[in-house]
């Protein structure tokens, strides 16, 4: 874009000429142009009229210009916008099974160069489907809002938490130094979860409760990949749900 207007750019040479003009009869030398003038009547006016159409055009341009740039910052946040719904689930905003296969990935390869232990943990929320029945799907949504907040704001910068669907959510853990420490990560999300969930219908204001079942597997120990990782902490969900033990290891 012009940082000086057309107008400002033309003014400043036609005062130049003026002052020149101006010095040319304080010294008592005769203007080149007071002879020209009679001759030349109409050279004011033909100069004002190409002045005014330089200005339209520049200014024309510079108008141009800025709506090109508001057009361009639109597509880009469009974009962004579109890129982000493609790796995150609507619902929670939380990132989907698609983003979680790729950090894990990453993971995979970073463990594998630095000598790191990975962990995944699948977590299912218990008797969720009660809530949907009981009170509506959009009480379950609040649910599903509410849980997800509190597990995102309690899960390490460097780890993930995804919806993996439905109930479901999934845990990449980065870097754990043992099963221990991966164990005192599962009781405190239980712990989070088991708060209540305020969910608000018409002038009723409900707090429901839930509990959650946790499976974790760990890399290298249970599995190297990413789709045998995520297929044995869901069997040791499993294995926590019908033991009620809150979570299991594989």
């Amino acid at each position: 874009m012009l940082n000086i207007s057309a107008k400002h750019m033309i003014n400043q040479i036609l005062t130049v000429e003026k002052i020149v003009r101006n010095n040319r009869r304080a010294a008592g030398r005769p203007d080149r142009r007071d002879g020209a003038e009679r001759r030349d009547s109409g050279r004011a006016e033909r100069l004002a009229e190409n002045t005014s159409i330089l200005t339209q055009a520049l200014e024309s341009e510079i108008w141009e210009r800025e709506i090109l740039h508001e057009q361009l910052n639109i597509v880009e946040a469009q974009e962004k916008e579109a890129q982000h719904a493609a790796f995150h689930d609507p619902l929670t905003g939380l990132p989907n099974r698609a983003l979680f296969n790729d950090r894990l990935e990453h993971g995979l390869e970073l463990a594998k160069r630095h000598g790191w232990t990975l962990a995944v943990m699948f977590l299912d929320l218990d008797a969720f489907k009660a809530i949907n029945d009981t009170y509506g799907h959009d009480a379950g949504d609040s649910v599903l809002r509410t849980i997800s907040k509190r597990l995102k704001a309690n899960t390490r910068s460097d780890d993930t938490v995804c919806r993996h669907g439905g109930d479901e959510f999934l845990f990449l853990l980065i870097e754990v130094k043992n099963k221990q420490a991966v164990a005192l990560i599962a009781q405190s999300l239980i712990k989070i979860i088991q708060q209540p969930c305020v969910v608000t219908q018409g002038d009723s204001v409900m707090q429901l409760r839930i509990n959650s079942s946790i499976g974790i597997s760990m890399y290298p120990q249970d599995a190297e990949t990413v789709d045998d990782l995520i297929n044995s902490a869901d069997k040791a969900m499993y294995k926590s749900k019908l033991n009620k033990s809150g979570y299991s290891f594989v």
